[in-house]
């Protein structure tokens, strides 16, 4: 069987707004106020601790990693009690993912999102039972870009792991598509859509309306 796996943040859901919320109830609590705006999402759709990062560098305490590692769990629980306030999906994401299904594809998410807190996302968007399976940061002993959590996440959705294409929004995704061996399709309509051309992925969409034909068109 074939299938698509999809990252989360920034490709199916702009999840930025929480993420952000969720850094910024840290650098609160550090009595640091809110370092963090909406012009940073790009920043948000890196991870937690690219956020830290971030702040602490803005108020002048430079990247600490000792405290950034300190901090990284407490950003996690505020994300945990609040974790679908803004979030949502892209248009016509889940439409797509239907489509997909009625077209014989398998379909899965892998994200670097630890799997407790995709999974509760999911749940609380009314969209777990869409997909077929789920692979977060710490479902293995790795994460993207390393090909495995791909890898995984297109066996536990009854697929040949060598028969599917990553869809995605970053870096990781390309370089994770690529040790892989399999094709990628990076979207523009994210926060970092700009910089995705240079990755030169198989394929670019601007809307989730374009992805079924783009997948087709892939072949796999």
């Amino acid at each position: 069987m074939r299938a698509v796996i999809f990252d989360l943040d920034g490709t199916l859901a702009d999840t930025s707004g929480d993420l952000l919320a969720a850094a910024n109830c840290c650098f609160r609590d550090m009595g640091l106020g809110d370092l963090l705006g909406v012009a940073d999402a790009g920043t948000a759709m890196r991870g937690g601790r690219a956020m830290l990062r971030l702040g602490l560098t803005r108020a002048g305490q430079g990247a600490d990693e000792a405290l950034i590692d300190r901090q990284y769990p407490h950003l996690l629980a505020a994300y945990d009690q609040q974790i679908a306030l803004h979030t949502h999906f892209y248009p016509g994401a889940l439409e797509a993912v239907q489509r997909l299904k009625d077209d014989g594809y398998a379909v899965a998410v892998c994200t670097n999102k630890p799997e407790a807190l995709a999974r509760k996302l999911l749940m609380e968007l009314g969209a777990l039972d869409n997909f077929d399976a789920l692979v977060g940061a710490d479902t293995l002993p790795v994460r993207k870009p390393d090909p495995a959590p791909l890898r995984e996440a297109a066996r536990l959705a009854g697929a040949d792991p060598t028969r599917c294409c990553l869809v995605g929004d970053s870096d990781t995704d390309r370089n994770t598509s690529l040790a892989a061996g399999v094709p990628s399709i990076l979207v523009t309509f994210g926060p970092s859509g700009a910089d995705m051309a240079a990755l030169t992925p198989e394929v670019l969409i601007g809307h989730f309306d374009e992805l079924p034909a783009a997948v087709a068109a892939l072949g796999l």
